[in-house]
């Protein structure tokens, strides 16, 4: 099971460079369940990911749970599958910054959503990502908001 928060950013952080990151394209199949293929530099991977609520509060306050399935493709069947895909292909860089006990997953998203940044953090559990202290560079948290999933912008 995937447990994570998702913030809108304000302000990215200086020094990106110094940071991991991957390049990544991404195309879906089917939103509901999510059925992604991705290319993470040059790794190719098919991904099944069914979402769902943990709890009843208000929308902005939900978590985003997944349970995640991913398995391994080769370049020729993600080229396939994504010629399959419905909506556009999603680019951005993922940064991965460490930030005490979590590493936060920054996106720079290119293409049609040039300048849109995200981050997500992925937490153990449900309580822990509730006492979670976002950095001040952090936005508003859009974790119950299905409007700033990847799915969802692909078909928009």
């Amino acid at each position: 099971m995937e447990i994570e928060k998702k913030y809108l950013v304000t302000e990215v952080p200086e020094n990106l460079e110094s940071y991991d990151k991957w390049e990544i394209e991404q195309a879906y199949l089917c939103s509901d369940p999510v059925i992604r293929v991705r290319k993470k530099n040059e790794e190719y991977i098919l991904t099944y990911k069914s979402r769902r609520s943990l709890d009843e509060r208000e929308p902005e306050e939900q978590l985003c749970v997944s349970e995640e399935a991913e398995l391994p493709l080769t370049r020729k069947a993600y080229e396939k599958l994504r010629g399959k895909r419905d909506g556009r292909c999603i680019t951005k860089t993922r940064y991965r910054i460490p930030y005490g006990n979590y590493l936060i997953e920054l996106d720079l998203f290119h293409g049609d959503y040039e300048g849109f940044v995200l981050a997500e953090v992925e937490f153990g559990s449900a309580e822990e990502s509730r006492a979670f202290a976002a950095p001040e560079w952090f936005g508003r948290d859009v974790s119950g908001d299905y409007h700033y999933t990847n799915a969802y912008l692909a078909g928009k």
